[in-house]
């Protein structure tokens, strides 16, 4: 798991205003103190899962197309996000996932500066 660990923050740590933080005592990865991607903690997860945040569009297309490799629990449904198994995932599809969840996450960003701008 360690390794592939490693490539997900060496990838994630290379985008533009990206920290490594903790997410529910799990680490994770922030832009602009949003979280986009962070390993799983909750039970329900296969060990070595990543969870990306993402449209719901666009897990659904992922699970659709490589369920071997992407899924969800009942405790991540409803959430905007997609679970990766780690030990299934390509290196160049592991760069994409990371940077849909940094676009999701800076997209966040920019919405609740845009509310906050029109009151």
């Amino acid at each position: 798991m360690a390794r592939e660990f490693d490539a997900v923050s060496k990838i994630a740590l290379g985008l533009p205003r990206v920290e490594a933080g903790t997410a529910y005592g799990s680490p994770a990865f922030k832009v602009d103190g949003k979280m986009f991607a962070c390993l799983a903690v909750n039970r329900s997860a296969e060990p070595n899962t990543l969870v990306v945040r993402m449209t719901f569009e666009e897990r659904d297309d992922l699970i659709a197309e490589e369920p071997k490799t992407y899924y969800l629990t009942d405790h991540y449904v409803d959430y905007p996000c997609v679970l990766v198994r780690l030990a299934r995932v390509r290196h160049d599809a592991l760069r994409d996932l990371l940077l849909m969840g940094w676009r999701f996450a800076s997209a966040a960003k920019s919405r609740t500066v845009a509310k906050r701008k029109r009151h």
